[in-house]
C-alpha cells in the first residue's frame, strides 16, 4: 500500500473510535433510572405485606425506566448502611430462577420470580422522617435510590 492510502486508513479508524465513543453506549456502565411515590391506598392487586400494617399506613412504590428482570432487591436504613455495610436489610429479595420483568412494584410485595433470602421473614414496617437507600440488581445493571417516607 502506497503512504497515503495508510494515512486515511488511519484516519478511517481514529473517526470511527471518536464516533463509538462519542455516539454509543460502547464501554460504558447502563445506569438504572429509579423513582418513588407515595400512595396512601396501594392500587391494583399488589398490596404488601408489612409485618405491623398499623405503623406502615403509606406504601411506597418504586418505578424504573423501562423494564427489568430483577435478580436482587434490597432496602436498608441510609445511616446504618453508611456506618456499616454489611447491615441487615429491612427488606431482602433474590430471584431463585427467572423473574417477570417489571416496572414498578411496591416496598414489601412480592415480585414474581423472586424470593426472600430468608424464608417466610416479611420486610420490615417503613418509618416516616428516616432516609432508606434501595439497591437493585438486575443482571450487570446495578442501581440505588434514597427515599423517606412524608410525615403524616
Amino acid at each position: 500500500m502506497a503512504k497515503k492510502q495508510w494515512v486515511l486508513l488511519a484516519v478511517f479508524i481514529l473517526l470511527a473510535g471518536v464516533y463509538i465513543c462519542a455516539f454509543t453506549d460502547w464501554g460504558r456502565t447502563p445506569v438504572m433510572q429509579i423513582s418513588h411515590a407515595a400512595d396512601s391506598k396501594p392500587r391494583g392487586a399488589i398490596r404488601p405485606r408489612a409485618k405491623n400494617a398499623g405503623i406502615n399506613t403509606v406504601n411506597v412504590r418504586f418505578n424504573l425506566g423501562h423494564p427489568y428482570r430483577l435478580t436482587e432487591v434490597k432496602v436498608v436504613r441510609l445511616a446504618g448502611w453508611q456506618t456499616n455495610k454489611s447491615i441487615l436489610p429491612l427488606w431482602h429479595l433474590a430471584s431463585d430462577s427467572n423473574s417477570v420483568p417489571i416496572r414498578a412494584f411496591y416496598y414489601g410485595a412480592t415480585i414474581r420470580g423472586m424470593k426472600p433470602i430468608v424464608a417466610k421473614i416479611r420486610p420490615e414496617p417503613l418509618e416516616t422522617n428516616v432516609t432508606y437507600r434501595l439497591f437493585l440488581t438486575a443482571g450487570s445493571v446495578k442501581g440505588q435510590h434514597d427515599f423517606s417516607l412524608p410525615p403524616k
